[in-house]
């Protein structure tokens, strides 16, 4: 075990980290990198690892991307450097001979798609904050939405694959006087049970 970090760092990843509403900066694809290769490493469920990461930082990439939005999400997507459709992948089962290859996974979740969708959206939610938390730690903001029609976008972006777009995440330096002030969150006594 390690040891536990320090507030600075607790305070990076959670305690004072924040979704913000307006970015500036830019981020190079060694970044995008790094930020994968921190990510990939929580857990999923049998190793799956269903999340696809579809990263648009130019502008032609981001206007495909406008006519999902919702009307309060459109000017600080365009602006972010980039914009991140986290999305999971249906078929992620071909890939466990690779990823699990202790026990035949693959015939774990063979079957219809519909079956698949549940662990799909719930592993590759998990993956969505590891993306949060890792971009985080490596000194970027974030400000993850929901407020889209993930129809258009599949539509649009996922054509002809079984990638289902679930969360859009914008990085770059977040604007300060883009937040709003932090909103409560449930005390342990009413969020929590110890047995």
């Amino acid at each position: 075990m390690f040891a536990a970090l320090d507030d600075v760092s607790l305070d990076q990843l959670f305690r004072t980290a924040r979704s913000y509403n307006a970015f500036s900066g830019e981020i190079d694809d060694a970044t995008l990198h790094r930020l994968y290769d921190l990510l990939k490493f929580g857990p999923t469920a049998a190793n799956s690892s269903p999340a696809r990461f579809l990263f648009l930082r130019s502008q032609e990439a981001k206007q495909r991307l406008a006519p999902a939005l919702a009307e309060g999400n459109l000017a600080k997507t365009l602006s972010a450097p980039v914009t991140v459709v986290v999305a999971h992948d249906l078929d992620f089962h071909e890939k466990l001979p690779v990823l699990f290859p202790h026990a035949d996974a693959k015939s774990w979740f063979e079957g219809p798609r519909e079956g698949r969708h549940y662990p799909a959206l719930l592993n590759g939610s998990l993956q969505g904050a590891y993306l949060i938390l890792a971009a985080r730690a490596l000194g970027l903001d974030t400000g993850p939405m929901t407020g889209f029609d993930s129809a258009k976008v599949d539509a649009e972006f996922f054509a002809g694959t079984q990638w289902k777009s679930s969360l859009l995440v914008n990085l770059g330096k977040g604007d300060e006087g883009s937040i709003f002030p932090r909103s409560p969150r449930l005390p342990f006594a009413e969020a929590c049970q110890i047995l």
